[in-house]
């Protein structure tokens, strides 16, 4: 069984409906997805999208956070809100049986958020927390600290939660103008599936968008990571010991056909754990770190490779010399055929687990259709992965030499 991609109308818009019934269990779940809608789209308050969806999770007007929460507790139904970087969503499950009541109290949220002063300071305070405990996290510190090297002067280099500053200079007019503007039939997607027909699933989801407003499609945006390698050390005396974090352009975007053969190059460099090019030079022959990891992120927004690492203080200049030795070798000479049968076996070995639960196959259409794919398509790349060749794999690393420019962002005594 599959998910299909079809559109309903409402006020005159076509809204996307990826859709998928599956009977084993009587659950069904919903994704309400504004796109355009995420932390790249708030302007000059960095962490408002994500504020706001935290205010979204404190329930109704009418009912207030507790009542609100009573009521979805004493039908056992979930309902949520997120926001990522392009995305805001709203996600509602429940036994098929309440259904009806869970779509009854999303419309009451989309009709009548709990939007008050009270509510605001509340999640604001909540919030400062959580940045407070992340700067002890240094980890996230240096993670931060490389998407602010890499994309600076960009809503990019401020990470989704926002700062002490930013956040406390959200006020409530900033929360209702961002929801009123993002929060509209325009922006709107809908996935759902489980015990529930195709139909009335279509009916029910009509019946709930009818209180939104029509509004405008949020605008595309892109942005480019630094070309030129820059360095930043943050020194904190606590720490015993260093966490390099680095980063580079990647010359892809969402949507790119030869996808695929990233997926397998990067694989073999560094995303592939204990076999990796990173984790064999960096520990197993070394020892400098008990990880080190790469990764390639893809998306409408941006397209980067980055990894890291943690190592001794003493140790750290040795790491980071490795880094780009490993990944000089890698663009220089390409990947073995060994790596290369290794990591197919494990691509397309492992591809059941990615479509096993009914949520991953909605979530594979999703990014199907929100990368511009046709359906489908996601099938094709393994075929494309089972007959790729090392000739192929190898020319298109050496034509991606830019991961060879890193910056770091590292974090030191």
């Amino acid at each position: 069984m599959a998910s299909t991609l079809d559109f309903i109308e409402v006020k005159g818009i076509k809204i996307p409906f990826i859709y998928e019934e599956d009977k084993r269990l009587p659950i069904v779940s919903m994704q309400l997805v504004f796109t355009g809608s995420g932390s790249v789209d708030e302007g000059k308050h960095a962490g408002l999208a994500r504020l706001s969806a935290k205010m979204m999770n404190e329930g109704s007007l009418k009912r207030g956070s507790v009542g609100f929460a009573d009521a979805l507790d004493a039908r056992a139904i979930g309902l949520s809100a997120t926001a990522g970087n392009e995305t805001f969503v709203i996600e509602t499950g429940s036994l098929k049986e309440e259904f009806d009541t869970g779509l009854s109290l999303l419309s009451e949220l989309l009709s009548e958020p709990n939007l008050t002063s009270k509510t605001l300071e509340k999640v604001k305070t909540i919030t400062l927390s959580e940045i407070a405990r992340k700067e002890a996290d240094f980890d996230t510190v240096a993670s931060n600290e490389l998407k602010a090297v890499l994309f600076e002067g960009t809503p990019m280099a401020t990470p989704n939660i926002g700062t002490k500053e930013s956040i406390g200079s959200i006020g409530l007019d900033d929360v209702k103008k961002f929801t009123a503007t993002h929060l509209v039939l325009s922006n709107a997607l809908i996935v759902i599936g489980g015990d529930i027909g195709k139909e009335t699933a279509k009916e029910k989801v009509i019946g709930l968008l009818g209180s939104l407003q029509a509004g405008k499609a949020g605008s595309q945006r892109h942005y480019e990571p630094r070309k030129k390698p820059k360095e930043s050390i943050l020194k904190r005396p606590q720490t015993e010991q260093a966490y390099l974090y680095f980063g580079s352009p990647f010359a892809m975007k969402e949507g790119d056909p030869e996808f695929f053969k990233a997926r397998v190059a990067m694989f073999i460099l560094g995303s592939s754990g204990f076999g990796s090019r990173l984790m064999e030079e960096v520990r197993v022959k070394r020892g400098l770190a008990y990880s080190a990891y790469s990764r390639l992120s893809v998306a409408k927004t941006n397209t980067y490779f980055s990894g890291y690492l943690q190592t001794k203080i003493e140790s750290q200049n040795e790491a980071k010399a490795t880094v780009e030795s490993v990944i000089d070798t890698f663009v220089r000479e390409g990947a073995s055929q060994s790596e290369l049968d290794q990591a197919r076996k494990f691509l397309l070995g492992s591809e059941p687990l990615r479509v096993e639960t009914l949520s991953q196959r909605l979530g594979r259409t999703f990014g199907e259709y929100y990368a511009g794919k046709p359906l489908g398509s996601s099938l094709q790349e393994l075929e494309s992965i089972r007959t790729l060749t090392l000739a192929e794999l190898n020319d298109f690393i050496k034509r991606h030499g830019e991961i060879r420019d890193l910056s770091y962002a590292i974090v030191t005594k």
